[in-house]
């Protein structure tokens, strides 16, 4: 159902509108990490087989990055547009997203397929896990269009304050590709192929599912005359936020590869003990991060209808809800981490498991500024302001990266985990300095999306 958010009590609205968001963030990350889980409990060597799907991970952000900075690019725009009620130009808006994703996806999938064993050699890939690593990435790169696509439908139903639809098929798609896993691997013994097989196929389901309930849902938004189906004009202004996200994820998944290249110089077990730990932690920071999606949404709709005294309020509800977040994620990983990692790593060395713990002990105290600065980008986001949000994100990967190859020289593995807590707070009060100097203002940039 299509939702205004710029009326109602800033705080409720926000509440309700976040949290089939942040139950949709859980599938989404259940749908992920279960390639890890089916692969550490039924593969034939399970310790290769995590450590093979671990190292194809962070190229295949690399390429996810992209499609989700698209895709706030889109959802910014579209929402500022709803929330001004220029229906019109949000219609044209919604076809050129799905117009571009597609084309963009396509070329996106004929470079994976064709670059994926180079990448992988990129980043010192072990031989023993290069042909499995490989084999994954070919087949998940296969599906781009299906993830583009689809992560496309699901934003635009975000950006039209509709939060419950893109639930309902997170929660299909995850159970269904969890059980799709267990079936190619522990049943079919294809190991990791399988589970890229898997998610190929549930994610194709859900892509056109998605696309026929959008086009349903867009039909319920009043218009006049008969809309552009594609626009230059559109797609620039699009662009102009999602360039910015593109370079910021981008530089992200890059500044994750470099690390990845340095984990793999410490061997197969510090391999997989970090693949293992680095999708905790990425569950725990994309659940954070979804609220900050959610922010955004809310705070483009009320930047659109001009109401700033409600995205100050909404900030400020924001943050609450998501610090409350952060402490049940760090009990959890700094008390029960070792459980969490073996459910990845049933078969594994003891070294293996000591990294997952160390790294968990380390980051998960720090998850409190990770909730202060992804609400906040997420506001600066949504308001258009991304200069501001790009500098926060990046002195928040700079010292990460730096500090990961400074720290590692005396403190090996450890050194490199130690890096992680800096960055988040710098690029925490970073963020803080941008939202109360006011530069997401509409006198402090420049000219307005609904313009």
């Amino acid at each position: 159902m299509v939702r205004d958010l710029t009326t109602g009590k800033p705080a409720s609205i926000l509440w309700r509108f976040t949290l089939p968001l942040f139950v949709s963030a859980v599938f989404q990350q259940l749908y992920n990490i279960a390639d890890s889980v089916i692969v550490g409990n039924f593969a034939s060597n399970t310790e290769d087989a995590v450590a093979a799907v671990g190292a194809s991970y962070p190229i295949t952000m690399i390429f996810m990055c992209i499609a989700f900075g698209f895709n706030v690019g889109c959802s910014v725009v579209i929402s500022q547009l709803f929330g001004a009620k220029h229906y019109n130009d949000m219609r044209t808006a919604v076809t050129t997203t799905l117009i571009s994703s597609a084309i963009i996806s396509l070329v996106l999938t004929v470079l994976g397929i064709f670059l994926s064993r180079p990448m992988l050699l990129m980043i010192n890939t072990p031989e023993n896990i290069l042909p499995d690593a490989t084999a994954y990435l070919k087949i998940y790169t296969g599906g781009f269009v299906f993830l583009f696509l689809y992560n496309a439908a699901t934003g635009i139903f975000t950006s039209l304050g509709d939060s419950k639809t893109p639930l309902l098929f997170l929660i299909g798609s995850s159970i269904s590709n969890i059980l799709v896993d267990y079936l190619f691997v522990a049943v079919f013994h294809m190991d990791v192929e399988g589970v890229a097989w898997a998610t190929f196929i549930c994610q194709g389901i859900a892509c056109i599912l998605a696309l026929i309930t959008l086009k349903r849902r867009v039909s319920e938004v009043p218009i006049t005359g008969r809309p552009a189906v594609f626009s230059g004009r559109m797609l620039r202004k699009i662009i102009r936020i999602a360039i910015p996200s593109i370079l910021q994820q981008s530089f992200v998944s890059v500044g994750n590869i470099v690390i990845q290249n340095l984990v793999n110089s410490y061997g197969s077990s510090v391999i997989a003990g970090y693949a293992s730990a680095i999708k905790i932690n990425t569950f725990s920071v994309t659940c954070f991060g979804t609220l900050g999606n959610g922010l955004s949404s809310y705070a483009a709709q009320n930047m659109g209808a001009g109401k700033l005294d409600r995205v100050k309020q909404g900030e400020r509800a924001g943050i609450a809800m998501c610090l409350g977040l952060a402490t049940v994620f760090f009990l959890l990983c700094f008390f029960a981490g070792r459980p969490l990692l073996q459910l990845f790593m049933k078969d594994v060395s003891e070294d293996a498991l000591s990294t997952g713990m160390t790294f968990l002990k380390i980051v998960s105290p720090f998850y409190y500024f990770v909730a202060i600065k992804v609400m906040t980008d997420g506001l600066l986001r949504g308001a258009g302001a991304m200069s501001a949000f790009m500098t926060s994100t990046f002195s928040d990967l700079i010292l990460r990266v730096s500090l990961a190859f400074i720290l590692s020289v005396p403190y090996g593995a450890t050194g490199i985990w130690s890096s992680w807590p800096l960055g988040w707070v710098i690029g925490a009060a970073v963020a803080l300095l941008f939202y109360f100097r006011g530069s997401w203002k509409p006198g402090k940039r420049k000219k307005s999306i609904v313009e």
